[in-house]
Parts: structure tokens; sequence; C-alpha cells
């Protein structure tokens, strides 16, 4: 018995879903099947909403919500109860009876679903004849849609109008889009069919409230979700179908693209991306809504033969009969029946209709994991085994099969395959008998699902919806002032979204803005940050100099913040400087910001370099004292002697006595302010020549302490002595302490050779190969030789009072035995170092071309020797400097003599016009 069927077929938006409940809610019992879960749930949602949840039932494969009191079941088409008798039965999106891989379904609903009082087919008019062909007494109803759908043509993504859908065919065609949507209009929602409706809903939910104005989806969205798009485009015009990519039918594309406009809002279709633009009469079709009939639609016997396992598998590939309908493809149920019955443990236990019937209803468990069939097999095998015994599936087996799922880190790849995991478990829980305490494992599923649901769209938003750009860009359509602040850290915040941070008096701009949100960030930080910037340079100029630093390559720092940098002017010690404050903050904060930064390093300078400064400010400083003083303010303080040889032997005693009360200090090798050595000066002076010589990188201080530090080829020799060094050797030595050096080696006979001793080692903190190479890098010529070992004279026995003297110990005789065993093996050899002077050249210049001896011109064992010759008739001096000359060499090159006392006195800085005096006393 059934009552009136009507086919209700039209395009897209024309309300045939929400004519069908309508319908259904006037009985008083009713069913409607929908295709996909999605929908189902939408549609539940929405009759409990006028209804109440207590009448109202949800059934799919996943999910199962029955009231005792049901009279309205919502269910997936393949769920559909039989024979419930209802008084009113719809079935919605009737031309998927044409799809290859569910057409039989359908079909199967088509013919033999009825309600007791009416039944609506809704759908395409593409089934109009077929449904003619196979439904007796059917009525038809056309409805036309609401509201206009035109083709636009190709856009880019990126020119993308709001309220877009865009389609595509593959998960990884999606996730490309919807990554490309997120850089360039603020992200996007993404719906796709292996989703949960509790995830799809989510996402749908942030585009419906305009949180994003974009949506990427599969053809999923085809199946009658309401959703208010304005614009849908295609990303490609192929799809693959399960078997093979082929090219969408012109139904497929009508069926999709109609989901553009809803109500009596006109909505447009065309294409994005590499898809090539529709053919005109493809154009036409879809506008029109007129697509080629279905004449065939896919069909599945129905009426199974349970007695044996190939009687069933027979029956299940049966021909039709009618010339409208077609066998289908072999469906995933069938092929896990044929791979079941394959397999002998399974096979063996089929022994009566009961198990292949129960074996049917296992092989009909969806593949959810799509990982592979024959693991899908398995896992039914293992299934079907436990139902067998008649108690289901064990509930610790279960257990421990959903404690794996259920965890909630990871990427969306992870995520979406523990929920497709879950599916197949919650489907099981939903089947009546099949587990173990249904109703637990029911919500225990559900619950699973619903965690990974959230997970999953939460994954979804993270990666494809940048919340601060959506909001930015919705505030500015809606043409609202965005509100912005700045915290107590410097962060700047746009309508609560992280804008960026203020670093000193710059605003550092988060770099993951597309340009045009970048270009409105920045507007509206800066309108917030006005204020903040006179604050800031407020405080910055009130801020003691103990807050402000200068780095090693020039920076000006305020505590942490880079505020400026130092640049060169005329004046090596009156440096300049440039503050980084942005052009929007105004020339009132950048004026103060820079002249407090220039009170801060002038002030500085005056205190660390207080005795060069005053040097050069005492006017009683006169004549030639004078000139030399101008000559340490060059040097900042340091000045090698051999460079100003000349102009130290020009200065008489007063002379140097007045530079002596400043802190200069005449060395053998420097001229040098002893305060002007310290870390601190040594540090600006350091950065002060390398700014004032236009260097891109500054060399660092050396770390305060160090007596020597390694003479590194790669940096130069002026950076050594302006950090207070002397390169010589391998390693450079700190300069007062090679005075102190060199103050030992005046006693030492430097002609005839000497050895070092244990004082210029400590002052050195050196090894004696280390002392070697230094003393090679200052000129000397260090000679190896080695030597038997003086033993210590043995401590004398003393006799304690009253006793007598033992014979030896038998501890000693074993000592002795030992001494006696290895002086027979050799006497114990030491290796020690003589050094002798080698003569230099008196020229400076000449000096420089040789090396002098000094940095790394002369080092391993290349010293000059006093046999050694110039080709460019250098002349050379023989001796230390000091000492009496030994004449001119052969080959009749010219020697400087030394000078009689009488008649040009010894410098009375040499060590040996001290010598000397010293022995005119004695």
């Amino acid at each position: 018995m059934s009552g009136r069927v009507t086919a209700v077929l039209g395009p897209t938006n024309t309300g045939k879903t929400h004519y069908a409940i309508e319908r259904m809610l006037g009985h008083r019992t009713g069913m409607i099947g929908l295709p996909l879960r999605l929908l189902a749930r939408e549609v539940y949602d929405r009759i409990v909403a006028m209804r109440g949840p207590s009448v109202v039932a949800l059934v799919t494969g996943e999910e199962r919500i029955v009231p005792e009191r049901t009279q309205y079941w919502v269910c997936t088409t393949e769920a559909m109860p039989d024979n419930m008798g209802v008084d009113f039965l719809a079935l919605d999106e009737i031309q998927l009876c044409g799809d290859p891989e569910r057409g039989h379904v359908f079909t199967d609903r088509l013919l033999n679903a009825r309600g007791l009082h009416e039944t609506l087919l809704l759908g395409s008019e593409t089934m109009k004849g077929a449904i003619a062909a196979l439904v007796d007494r059917v009525q038809f109803t056309r409805r036309e849609r609401f509201s206009n759908l035109t083709y636009s043509g190709s856009k880019k993504t990126s020119r993308m109008p709001p309220r877009s859908a865009i389609v595509g065919f593959s998960v990884d065609n999606v996730y490309a889009i919807a990554e490309l949507l997120r850089r360039q209009k603020g992200g996007c929602a993404v719906v796709m069919g292996a989703l949960s409706p509790r995830t799809r809903n989510a996402q749908v939910a942030m585009y419906q409230n305009g949180d994003v104005d974009y949506l990427v989806a599969t053809d999923a969205i085809g199946m009658g979700l309401n959703l208010d798009i304005d614009h849908v485009a295609f990303s490609s015009t192929v799809k693959f179908d399960g078997r093979r990519m082929r090219s969408l039918f012109p139904y497929e594309i009508g069926q999709i693209a109609g989901r553009a406009g809803r109500y009596k809002t006109d909505g447009t279709f065309g294409v994005t991306g590499e898809a090539r633009p529709f053919e005109e009469g493809v154009v036409e079709a879809v506008e029109n809504h007129r697509f080629a009939p279905l004449d065939r639609l896919q069909w599945r016997n129905s009426k199974l033969e349970f007695g044996t396992t190939d009687w069933l598998i027979a029956s299940l590939e049966m021909q039709p009969q009618h010339e409208r309908l077609t066998r289908g493809r072999e469906a995933d149920d069938l092929r896990a029946l044929k791979t079941l019955t394959a397999m002998p443990e399974v096979i063996d236990r089929v022994t009566s209709p009961k198990d292949v019937r129960l074996l049917w209803d296992v092989c009909r468990i969806p593949d959810f994991r799509s990982i592979s069939e024959m693991e899908h097999a398995t896992l039914l095998a293992r299934i079907f085994e436990f139902l067998q015994t008649g108690k289901g599936v064990p509930g610790d087996w279960l257990a421990r099969q959903v404690e794996r799922i259920d965890r909630v880190h990871g990427d969306i790849d992870a995520i979406s395959r523990r929920l497709a995991f879950i599916r197949t478990w919650t489907y099981v829980a939903q089947r009546k008998g099949w587990v173990e305490d249904e109703l637990h494992w029911r919500e225990e599923t559900r619950a699973v699902e619903d965690r990974l649901s959230d997970a999953l769209h939460s994954a979804l938003t993270q990666r494809f919806v940048d919340r601060r750009t959506s909001v930015l860009l919705r505030r500015l359509k809606q043409k609202e002032t965005l509100v912005a602040e700045v915290n107590d850290k410097g962060e700047v915040t746009v309508e609560g979204e992280f804008a960026g941070r203020l670093d000193g008096f710059r605003f550092q701009q988060d770099g993951t803005s597309s340009p045009d949100e970048a270009k409105m960030l920045a507007r509206a930080a800066y309108e917030a940050l006005k204020p903040e910037f006179s604050l800031r340079a407020d405080r910055f100029y009130n801020a003691p100099d103990t807050e402000m630093d200068f780095t090693e390559q020039g920076g000006l720092m305020w505590g942490t913040t880079a505020v400026g940098k130092l640049v060169k002017s005329d004046d090596p010690l009156k440096p300049s400087v440039q503050a980084f404050v942005d052009d929007e903050a105004g020339a009132d904060v950048a004026e103060k910001v820079t002249r407090r930064l220039q009170h801060f390093i002038d002030r500085k300078v005056a205190a660390l370099f207080e005795p060069l400064l005053s040097m050069s400010r005492d006017e009683g400083v006169t004549g030639l004292a004078r000139g030399f003083a101008f000559r340490l303010v060059e040097g900042m303080g340091i000045l090698p002697r051999e460079d100003v040889a000349n102009e130290v032997k020009d200065l008489d005693q007063e002379a140097r006595g007045l530079l002596r009360k400043h802190g200069v200090r005449f060395g053998q090798y420097t001229i040098f302010q002893t305060q002007l050595l310290k870390p601190a000066p040594t540090r600006l002076r350091l950065v002060l020549a390398s700014l004032f010589d236009g260097l891109d990188d500054f060399p660092e201080s050396p770390p305060p302490g160090l007596v020597t530090i390694p003479n590194v080829e790669t940096v130069d020799r002026t950076a050594y002595i302006r950090a207070g060094y002397r390169p010589a050797g391998a390693r450079a030595i700190r300069i007062d302490m090679l005075e102190r050096l060199a103050d030992l080696l005046r006693s030492q006979d430097s002609r005839g050779g000497f050895e070092a001793n244990p004082d210029m080692l400590s002052i050195t903190g050196m090894t004696l190969e280390q002392f070697s190479d230094l003393m090679q890098g200052l000129g000397y010529e260090a000679e190896k030789g080695e030597r038997e070992k003086a033993k210590a004279a043995p401590a004398p026995q003393v006799k304690p009072e009253g006793e007598a003297i033992n014979p030896i110990p038998e501890e000693q005789s074993v000592v002795a035995e030992e001494t006696e065993a290895s002086a027979s093996e050799g006497p114990e050899m030491e290796v020690f170092y003589t050094f002798k002077w080698v003569p230099r050249a008196r020229n400076r210049a000449s000096r420089r071309e040789a090396g002098e001896g000094e940095g790394r011109g002369n080092q391993g064992g290349k010293r000059r020797s006093e046999g050694n010759r110039r080709n460019d008739g250098e002349q050379r001096r023989g001796g230390k400097p000091g000492n009496k000359g030994k004449g001119a060499p052969k080959g009749g090159q010219k020697f400087e003599a030394r000078p009689p006392k009488k008649e040009k006195p010894m410098d009375p800085d040499s060590p040996f016009a001290i010598l000397a005096s010293l022995k005119d006393k004695k």
C-alpha cells in the first residue's frame, strides 16, 4: 500500500528540500533520505528547532539518535530503515541514481521506498524520463529557480570577490587553494565530504558569520548544502571518479555552480587558476538549467540469496531486466565479500545462511580509512570472528583500538586519519548487538569523534585562517575605525590582533601580512603609536647615561633596544649620531632622541678620554711637547715608538716632563697614556677609530685581563695597536707588559746571548716555546739547545738528639736502585734557548717593508740576520739600539756610524744610556 508519488524536479535554489520538510511536518510520521551525512545533520537540526529533539531521529552510518517517541526520521539514503510504514517519505538528490558508486542505493530507494500517504522524489529534471518509465502513477512538479545564474569567465584567485566558493576535486588541491587564500585574503573555511558534521558545521559557521569571506570545498557543496554563496569558481574541470580522470559532465557543473545565489540573490560561476574556461554550450546549459536526460540508472539486485556465499555473490551480480537500468560497477562491499570468501580462516566459519547474512553485514562496513583492500578485509575478518561468538566485539579489545585513536595532537593529515579510523568504530557501535555495552561505546566513540572534530577544526583554522587579517578586512569593509593599542612590552595590537612590536622608536611590523593588509595595519598602528612615541621620547631624554651604551660596531643602545648609531665626523673624538626614529613619529621626537644620544656619546668620550683631552687643553704644554701631544691625540693615546722616533729624539727632558705629568710613558716600543689602556677606553677607541677609518666591520675589543692574544693574519696590525697590543710572532702582547719585559731585557747581554729567566716567563704567562716565538717577533734570534738537566742536591740527614742514625730504609734502597737504573739509561736532558739581538733597519719605511721582525712577516724562524742584505741598498746599523756599530759590511753598502757621545748625547730613555750611567758610577 502506498500513497501519492510526486517528483519535484528543478535546478538548485528552488526550495525543494525546504518544501519536503514542510510536507513531512504536515504528516503524523515521516522520513527523508539525504545524500550526505552533513546534509542530514543540517536538516535534523532544522526540524529539531521546529519540533524539539524528542520526536526527531537521526540515523546515519556513524550516528544514531532515536528517541522513544520518534515521529520523523532524518537519514542518509544508505541508512534509511526498511519497512518503517511512515506516512510521508522523501528522497533528496534523486539524480544520484546515475552515480557509478552509490547510484544503485538511490535506484533501490526510488523503486522500493514509499510513504503510506505521500512520497516525494526531489532532484534534477534530468531524471524525469527515467522516473516516468520506472515509477507507476507518478506526478511531476517543476520548480523554477528563485535567482539567476550567470557565467563570469575566469578570475585569478587573488581577485576573487567576497562570498565566493572555490571548488577543488582533491584534498591536495583544496589545501593549496586554502593556503593561497590565507596569504592573500586572510583565510577561508574548508568543507569536504570526509569531514565530520561537527567539523563541517564549525567551518561553515566561520563563513556564514563573516569571519572569513571565502570557502574552499569539494563537490560536496553541490549536494544541497545551504550556504550564502555569491560566486562559485571551479579550480579544475576534471575529476577522478574512482576509476579514472574524466571531464565534468554539464549536469555536475550545474549542480555545483547552482550553489551560487540563495533565494532571490543572483549568483555567478566561473573558473580560476589553471582551469580552462567552459565551452559556450556548457555555459548555456548551466545558465538555462537544460541538461541531457539520464537514460540509464545504476542498479543492483536488492533481493539477495543468503544460502551460501556463492549464491549471495551471484545474486549481487544479477543483471537488471529493465532497459532503463544497468548494473553498476563493483562496489566496495562486494569486493570485500569476494576477498573474505577467498580467506580459508573466514570461509571455514561460514556454515549457515545466518553466517552468510552476518558476513554480508560486516562487508558493508564502509572503508573510511581508504588504506588498502587487504587491510580493510583483514579488519572485517577480525570483526566477523568476534561477532560469530554471539558476544560482539570485546570491550577490552575495542578499548585498545579507541585509545590509540583518541589523540588530538598532530597536523591536519594526522587528525584526519584518526577521524577516519574512529568513524569505523562509530559505525560498528551503531549496529545492534555488535559490541558489548552498546550505550557506552556509542557515547564513547561519539565523544572521541567530537574531540577529533574540534581538533581538526582548530588545525584547519590555524593553518588556513589568519584571524587578524580577516578581522581587519571586515572592519575595513564596514568602514569602521580600527582600534590599536600598545602594551608595556611594546606589543602593538589592532582590533585585538597582534600587528607588530615597538622597538625603541621604530615600529617593527609583523611580516605575515599581505601587502594590502600591511598598509592597513601600519596606518592603524601608527595612529595608536603617536602618543606612545612622545611619551617614550620624554622618558628617553630624562634617562640616565647608565641605561645607555654603545656596541662594538657603533650602535647606540637604550637597554636592549637599538635607538641609533654613531656617524663619522671631521674629528674622530667628536662623532655624530643618527637616531633610529620612524618618520611617522614626527620631527620633534626625532630631534629629542638625537640630542639625547649626542649628549650621551659626548660625555662618554669626555669621561673615558679625560687624560688625553686634559693634556690637549693644558696651556702649559708648549713647543715641541705640544706638537707631540697632538700626535698622541691623533693616535688616541697610543703611538708605536718607531712611528715617532724622530719626534721623540727632538724632545728634551723638560718637554718629556710636561708630558709625563699627564701620564705619558715613553716606552722602548710604545708611547702611551697608561689610563687609556683600561678596557673601557680601549673599547671606545676601537669603535671611534674604526668609524673614522670608514671600516665596514669593526674589530672587537680583546677580553680584559689577557697579557697575550692570538696574532690573526686577517686582522690589521693597526687594530692590535689600538687595542693596546703589539704583534710579535704568533701572538700579540699587551704594550704595558711588553715594557715590563723590556726592563728585564736591558740587564741581559744581548750581544753575547742570554737565556729566559722565570721572571720573563711569568710576565708573559708563556711556555718557553711560546716565549721563544715572541722574542723572535720582537727582533731577537733564538737558538735552541739541549743539555743535561741539573740534579737537585739531596737534603742532608739530621740526627735527632739522643738517637743514632739508622741504616738506609728499604724504601730508600729501592729509590736508589731506580736512580742507578735510570742513570744507566742516560742522563735526563732539558731544552733551552739562547737569545741574541738581531740588528734591524733604521729607516722606518724600510723596516715596514722588511716586516721589522714584528707581526706575521717574521714568523717561523724567518727573522733577518745580520748577514742578510736588501737589494735596494738599504742602510743597516749594527747592534742593538745604543750599542757601538761594527763598521761597514761587505759589498760597499753604507752603514750609519754611532756618533761620538760628546757631539750628540745618547737618548736618556735608551736602556743602554742607563747601563752606561751605572758603569760610570761604579
